[in-house]
């Protein structure tokens, strides 16, 4: 396999002088927002009577919810590393 640092041919899809890259604060305010998205979400279960309760609770939906948020979030992240 050839070593792509040797590659003499350019790679435009990989420019590393205009790549993004994260730092502190991003991840900060990415983790800030899922705080607060979860204790919304908590809030508003313990409003709920009890018939939606128990199926939010008793019910694989919680499951199914994190399956799928899972699996969109692999998915992004294969996407994003096939375009680098």
């Amino acid at each position: 396999m050839p070593d792509p640092a040797s590659d003499p041919t350019p790679n435009p899809t990989h420019d590393p002088a205009t790549a993004r890259v994260y730092g502190w604060r991003e991840v900060l305010l990415v983790g800030g927002i899922i705080v607060a998205i979860v204790l919304g979400i908590s809030l508003v279960t313990t409003i709920l009577p009890d018939g939606p309760r128990w199926v939010i609770f008793q019910s694989p939906l919680a499951i199914i919810v994190i399956a799928v948020g899972t699996v969109l979030v692999l998915a992004s992240l294969l996407r994003g590393s096939r375009r680098s």
